[in-house]
């Protein structure tokens, strides 16, 4: 039997459009009926949402309606008798008029009994976008979306031994002592010692150079994501050179932040040179502290002017130190891409995942990759 919950579901979604109430009990009732009398029969489906999903007789003729919209092409083959005819009108938000309308072609205007209006989501829609072919309203939308990203931080291990809770890790002498002192010399309770957590710190590298211009804007926008979420994140871009603009991505206003991020890069849309920004980041940041354990994420499209030997030569040394490294590759979901830039060849071999970074959805994927 296939699946019909999420049929039956937005079935009810449609009804509720169209001014039925349709409380959340009869749509379990309608999922237990089509549970029962299966969903072979078109007839037993109709009969079956008349049966538990509405209950006014004014509501029949609009289950009819949408009972023939929402099933036309869906699961059973036999046609419904409904019982009356009537005309429906489908409104859906839209920006542009319809072609017919700008020509000027009159059609018979036939008065609806009701309207059905549909409504679809923009983040939806601009899911699997690619941020180089957006409008820029679109990009905004895009934007605003991505604030409802949460990046989770992974937890790592810690040399530090803190108290147990339990009866876990080796024994704690000295709050085993200091508490059987308290009971006059009677051990009380053995303590025990186990290794602190905390959170891993993230370390995001976005290249900002020419190639990728058309992706450049939306990932400083999740960087500022990340930066303005109260996690440890640092932030960094490169094109000629390496700039840190974790301190003002740090603002939980978008277009402050970007704004200080913008004065503060002088570099936008310049050369690439992969190599020499990750020695400054070694040479400066990573080898010192900032990358040891540290789940560190490249944003580029692997394109370089400088020598690959650089590049793997400076990938290898961020490895040994950091956790895990990420490559987010804006280009990689073009179908038959292979990484052969010097650059993507370079660095592969140190990286642990390989991700796209084209659109809205494919961020969301990066931000579920980084909380593995």
């Amino acid at each position: 039997m296939q699946d019909f919950t999420e049929s039956a579901v937005g079935f009810a979604r449609l009804l509720r459009a169209a001014g039925v109430k349709v409380p959340t009990d009869r749509v379990t009732w309608f999922c237990q009926a089509l549970a029962v009398l299966g969903v072979d029969s078109r007839e037993n489906v109709f009969r079956s949402a008349r049966a538990t999903l509405v209950s006014r007789p004014e509501d029949f003729p609009v289950l009819d309606a949408c009972f023939a919209v929402w099933w036309l092409s869906e699961g059973p083959q036999e046609n419904p008798v409904i019982a009356d005819e009537l005309r429906v009108a489908i409104e859906v938000d839209e920006e542009e008029e319809s072609d017919k309308a700008s020509q000027g072609e009159e059609a018979e205007m036939v008065k609806p009994d009701f309207t059905l209006k549909l409504r679809f989501s923009d983040s939806e829609v601009l899911a699997d976008k690619d941020f180089a072919k957006c409008t820029q309203s679109e990009l905004e939308e895009a934007a605003r979306a991505m604030d409802r990203i949460a990046l989770v931080v992974p937890m790592r291990q810690t040399t530090r031994k803190v108290p147990s809770r339990g009866r876990r890790g080796p024994i704690d002498m000295r709050r085993s002592a200091r508490e059987a002192v308290a009971h006059m010399g009677e051990p009380f309770r053995v303590r025990h010692r186990v290794n602190g957590v905390r959170p891993t710190r993230i370390v995001l590298l976005c290249d900002i150079s020419g190639s990728m211009e058309p992706y450049a804007r939306a990932l400083i926008r999740f960087l500022h994501v990340a930066v303005a979420g109260g996690v440890r994140v640092e932030a960094f871009t490169f094109s000629t050179t390496l700039t840190r603009i974790t301190r003002e991505l740090n603002w939980k206003d978008p277009d402050v932040a970007l704004s200080r991020a913008g004065l503060a890069v002088k570099d936008w849309s310049g050369g690439t040179r992969i190599g020499d920004a990750l020695r400054v980041f070694n040479d400066k940041y990573g080898i010192r502290g900032m990358a040891r354990g540290a789940v560190v994420v490249i944003m580029s499209d692997g394109w370089d002017r400088g020598e690959p030997e650089l590049v793997e030569r400076e990938m290898a040394r961020l490895s040994r130190v950091s956790q895990k490294m990420i490559w987010v590759n804006p280009l990689k979901y073009t179908p038959g891409y292979a990484p052969l830039a010097r650059g993507m060849a370079a660095a592969l071999p140190y990286v642990t995942d390989f991700v796209e970074g084209h659109s809205l959805g494919s961020l969301i994927q990066l931000a579920e990759v980084i909380a593995k």
